[in-house]
């Protein structure tokens, strides 16, 4: 079969990944579970074939994945769905995963995202951090926001990604996006870039490297807000993960700069459902003064409990949230624990 028609069956089936991987059979993730796509395993020559009709699809050269083992790109296929395919080498042969990206924006009551995450977009200046692991919808969180923003307010908005995930049309704001590679060698160039095309909001795909986070950090104090993600779980490791990227003698001062240009932390998970299938879970802190006095004073131990001891003031607590899908018989007492923060004290509480 040819790609298009896998991606095409993959689509049909309402599936989120396609797995191209030689010695197996092209295979599609559809609500958490594996699904074959063909009936026999595909040989290294036959991934590559798939491979290089991604590339095409892409109009994109394939000597990048040969100079670097790995590429990252995306492209529609007309009346399907957009993909982000990240193609790379394994025990020496070719294989890729690709993404399905629908054509429409999200809509974020149907993904089950809070309405006080979106709420957040109506920050305007700061620093916004979408978290958790890869797979668990952060692109999707931060399309959303861009989006309210684009609807709701006039301004200018740059987003810089790898690859281009949603596209967004001009409505109340212009919107700029940016491909790293394509139209910028790296984030951290694309960012400096960026402060000088008048932004009002800047969504960077990725917080990846010192440069970038100190940038981004610069960004958020000057006026500007700033969303963008980390592969972390929970906004104490988030905190953590941004101080320690910079040198042990910058730290401190570091501290101080968080605190004063963080807005909020979202993180979020996908857990498996009793009857099958996934669903998304939130934590969400917004820094007050009391968050903002423990980031300062490296006390970001204490984080979970401002955390849950402020779910009246604005905050989502993940356990809490685990708790009530339990109670509600949405996911068994297994799952809460595994995904919990603190699996201690929720086995208390659910007892």
């Amino acid at each position: 079969m040819e790609l298009k028609e896998l991606l095409k069956k993959a689509y049909e089936l309402g599936g989120s990944d396609v797995f191209i991987v030689p010695g197996a059979r092209v295979t599609c993730k559809v609500k958490g579970d594996m699904v074959p796509l063909t009936e026999e395993i595909v040989r290294p020559d036959g991934t590559e074939k798939l491979i290089r009709e991604a590339y095409e699809l892409a109009h994109r050269d394939i000597a990048l994945l040969k100079k670097e083992g790995d590429d990252d790109f995306s492209f529609p296929i007309r009346d399907v769905s957009r993909f982000r395919c990240n193609a790379y080498y394994q025990r020496g042969t070719l294989a890729a995963t690709c993404r399905m990206i629908s054509f429409d924006l999200p809509d974020p009551k149907s993904l089950g995202i809070p309405e006080l995450v979106t709420n957040l977009a109506r920050f305007r200046n700061g620093m916004i951090l979408v978290t958790g692991p890869a797979g668990s919808g952060k692109s999707t969180t931060l399309a959303c926001m861009v989006d309210w923003i684009n609807r709701n307010r006039d301004g200018h908005i740059v987003t810089i990604e790898d690859p281009i995930e949603y596209l967004h049309n001009h409505r109340k704001s212009i919107v700029s996006q940016r491909e790293v590679p394509n139209d910028a060698p790296t984030f951290a160039r694309a960012l400096r870039a960026a402060l000088r095309q008048a932004p009002d909001v800047i969504m960077l795909g990725e917080m990846r490297d010192l440069e970038t986070i100190r940038t981004a950090i610069t960004a958020a104090e000057t006026g500007h807000l700033l969303l963008s993600s980390l592969h972390t779980t929970g906004a104490a490791k988030t905190v953590d993960r941004i101080l320690d990227t910079f040198p042990a003698e910058q730290q401190a001062q570091i501290r101080i700069q968080l605190s004063m240009v963080l807005r909020a932390v979202v993180s979020q998970r996908l857990v498996p459902k009793k009857d099958g299938g996934q669903t998304a879970v939130f934590e969400v802190m917004t820094v007050n003064p009391a968050v903002q006095n423990l980031i300062r004073d490296g006390r970001t131990h204490q984080i979970d409990n401002a955390i849950f001891g402020g779910t009246n003031q604005g905050m989502i607590s993940m356990d809490m949230e685990l708790q009530k899908l339990y109670q509600a018989g949405v996911i068994t007492k297994e799952t809460a624990l595994l995904f919990a923060v603190s699996p201690e004290t929720l086995v208390k509480r659910l007892h």
